[in-house]
């Protein structure tokens, strides 16, 4: 039991540095992956092919290839051709990317659920469209899009490990790296996933927030 708690003093402050770096790369990428979700989308749901259909190929690309495949390419390819990203700018670059495709469909799908004569008659009192997409259609589409990013938000968080395959010292690295030079490795795999238990626990909570207040609302 003494060594346990040696151990966990020792670990847990070298495991909480990591954890920093994931949220961190979560934040980022969630904030990256959501605007760019959004402006991919409204190229989906537009009417001329020339915009969409280039958009449809890019998003049907990306979500054919793995993650950790877009994270080594982002990380060791593009340097080939001039563009050089430190390993937590490519974990961030390729969480961001992947994730965009998927938020485009989600926020796609909430656009496309309100009824066509909200738009004829926001446009009828003549209103814009980016003021018809901020203050009638959005506000009606969280309702749709909320549960389903809310759940992707929740994969990215976990998915951010993957970036320890590319030297970014986040969680799951931290707890490679401890494991590797004392062989304690039940204990801090444990304590590893207990941190992300925890951390997907808090990022569910406030997403189920947000939920709330715009079924209310």
């Amino acid at each position: 039991m003494e060594r346990l708690i040696k151990n966990f003093l020792e670990f847990m402050p070298i495991l909480l540095k990591g954890t920093i770096y994931t949220i961190e790369i979560t934040v980022a990428a969630i904030i990256l992956s959501t605007v760019l979700g959004f402006v991919l989308s409204l190229a989906l749901v537009s009417d001329r092919a020339w915009i969409y259909r280039p958009v449809r190929l890019w998003i049907n690309f990306i979500r054919g290839v793995p993650l950790l495949v877009q994270m080594f390419y982002v990380y060791f390819v593009m340097p080939d051709i001039g563009i050089k990203l430190n390993a937590m700018q490519a974990g961030i670059f390729a969480l961001s990317v992947c994730y965009a495709s998927y938020h485009a469909e989600t926020f796609r799908a909430g656009i496309l659920s309100i009824p066509k004569g909200q738009w004829e008659s926001a446009r009828s009192i003549g209103l814009k469209y980016w003021q018809i997409m901020t203050r009638v259609i959005l506000p009606q589409a969280a309702r749709v899009i909320l549960p389903p990013i809310g759940t992707s938000y929740i994969i990215l968080l976990k998915d951010s490990s993957l970036a320890s395959v590319i030297t970014v010292r986040e969680l799951t690295r931290s707890g490679q790296l401890i494991a590797t030079s004392t062989f304690e490795n039940m204990q801090v795999f444990t304590m590893v996933a207990l941190i992300y238990v925890t951390l997907t626990q808090l990022l569910a909570f406030f997403i189920q927030r947000g939920e709330r207040k715009f079924r209310i609302s």
